[in-house]
């Protein structure tokens, strides 16, 4: 009796892949393609991503002014990191387990959470019902996905410090902001930097998706025109290889300050 529980599950796991598997093989067979060839379609993305990486060329705009957009899309990623961080270290040390009571901590931790569920895209969008679209609904949009995603990971930070320092200095006297301010925070200095470079190098990111999606400017907006506007192939491929660039530049600028700050700690 007690081996039919198990192999049930397995015949209805096999089952279930099995008519998974039959659904998928049927739907290719019968799918209507418009007469369009695979093997044409495979030849023509090829050519075009030759078209693109090994054929760059800016047509619309010169290197300087492709230089500026891409300082705008840093300056949107630079502005919702600082603004979204400086809120989220008081709410991580609000919803640190080990600095606040159980109920604050699983009431803000659950905000943050529904906040990291709502894609970034989304939270643009209903802010720029009430500022309209542009670099300002961009901005609130980008600082609130990153205030969830940032209270998670400063308050996991701060719940990783020992207990047996925190209790020496309650023993000691020293208040909530004299424990934050002389253990937690010189404790944790190093996860947090790395964590807020982090949140900075996903920002540039969604903000050349937004000046694309959401009339933010910078080099994602110049991106949208080149693709749906010019269909320049060209133009496209030099734009990527200028966002390439800047990832890796930070990615590096990153890299060194950790190890810069490991050496110091």
């Amino acid at each position: 009796m007690e081996g039919k529980g198990p192999d049930r599950q397995k015949r209805v796991v096999r089952s279930t892949g099995l008519a998974l598997v039959l659904l998928t093989c049927a739907a290719f067979f019968t799918l209507d393609g418009k007469d369009v060839s695979v093997l044409q379609g495979v030849r023509d993305t090829l050519l075009n991503m030759k078209t693109m990486f090994l054929m760059p060329r800016m047509s619309h705009f010169g290197f300087g002014e492709a230089l500026r957009q891409v300082g705008v899309t840093l300056g949107l990623a630079f502005l919702t990191t600082l603004f979204g961080a400086s809120l989220a270290l008081l709410f991580g040390l609000l919803s640190a387990k080990n600095l606040t009571s159980k109920r604050a901590s699983a009431v803000i931790k659950g905000c943050a959470a529904f906040i990291r569920a709502v894609p970034t895209v989304l939270w643009v969008l209903i802010f720029a019902v009430a500022a309209g679209l542009g670099s300002v609904a961009a901005v609130i949009g980008m600082t609130f996905h990153s205030l969830g995603y940032l209270v998670k990971a400063y308050s996991e930070s701060f719940e990783e410090i020992d207990e047996g320092v925190i209790e020496a200095l309650r023993a000691g006297g020293a208040g909530w902001w004299q424990i934050v301010c002389q253990a937690v925070i010189p404790s944790s200095l190093t996860y947090l930097v790395s964590w807020t470079f982090l949140r900075f190098e996903i920002n540039f990111a969604v903000a050349v998706a937004m000046g694309a999606a959401a009339g933010a400017g910078g080099i994602g907006f110049d991106m949208f025109m080149a693709s749906a506007f010019y269909f320049d192939l060209r133009e496209i491929g030099a734009i990527t290889y200028f966002i390439l660039v800047f990832a890796v530049a930070l990615e590096l600028v990153a890299a060194r300050l950790k190890a810069n700050m490991k050496l110091n700690v």
